[in-house]
């Protein structure tokens, strides 16, 4: 399908593995031209890289912190007016709730819900004037259902996905949508991080763990971030210009709920 996009310019936040950097790649394949953001030079740069050779499309990248001040300047400097935007960042390490100080507590607020409003705050003025802009927040099955250890993230998560829900609505007759993608169990770094302290605290191999986790998903197997990415790049597509305002989970059926 021609998602009707190529020639665009995005901004996929941290995107040098995992999730953001399956968003990159379908993006990429969409003709989409690419700044690509993350801490870690060299793997942000190979990201780059890989996407280039695989697709011919512009790709930048910025290595920043995509959660301060500065780092946000960087990034727009490398695309002042971008027609997409993917907010993603990664979230506080699993804890109990009963171990999270005051400044570990408005770190996590900061990660997951302020630095995506910046973002939108910065960029959702020209894209009105355009008539045309995408913004995907990749937020976490969490903002549904709790997550042991992950109350933070979803908290804050929670509030970024109540803060945009009437934004949304104010921008949708400028062909502007603002939607949410809420991944459940992916095959990434994080996932497999988490798998290996839950083997840790049980005793058990990593492999067990996965095969515990796997179980409780109905499709019985993790997401791959090449899926995920596509979903995220038809939310950019202009076939998807009447949904706005949503949270569409990719949990492979983990969510029980009819509605």
């Amino acid at each position: 399908m021609d998602l009707g996009i190529k020639g665009r310019k995005a901004i996929v936040c941290a995107s040098s593995r995992g999730l953001g950097k399956g968003c990159a790649i379908a993006l990429g394949q969409a003709g989409v031209s690419l700044v690509l953001n993350g801490r870690d030079r060299s793997a942000l740069e190979a990201t780059a890289e890989e996407i280039r050779r695989a697709t011919g499309v512009t790709v930048t990248p910025v290595v920043a912190d995509i959660s301060t001040s500065e780092g946000q300047a960087a990034v727009l400097a490398a695309c002042p007016d971008p027609d997409i935007l993917i907010n993603n960042n990664g979230g506080p390490p699993l804890k109990d709730f009963r171990q999270l100080e005051r400044a570990a507590m408005l770190d996590g607020v900061t990660m997951n819900m302020i630095t995506p409003i910046e973002l939108i705050q910065k960029v959702i003025d020209r894209m009105t004037e355009r008539g045309f802009g995408r913004i995907v927040n990749i937020t976490s099955i969490s903002v549904k259902m709790p997550v042991a250890g992950l109350d933070l993230s979803s908290g804050a998560r929670a509030g970024l996905t109540a803060f945009v829900a009437g934004i949304a609505r104010t921008v949708a007759d400028r062909n502007v949508t603002i939607n949410n993608l809420l991944p459940g169990y992916f095959d990434t770094d994080r996932l497999r991080g988490s798998l290996r302290v839950a083997a840790q605290k049980s005793g058990s191999s990593e492999e067990a763990a996965a095969a515990q986790r796997v179980a409780l998903v109905p499709a019985k197997r993790f997401g791959s971030a090449s899926e995920f990415g596509q979903t995220c790049a038809f939310l950019c597509s202009v076939h998807a210009s009447y949904i706005t305002g949503q949270s569409v989970l990719m949990d492979g059926g983990l969510y029980q709920s009819t509605f």
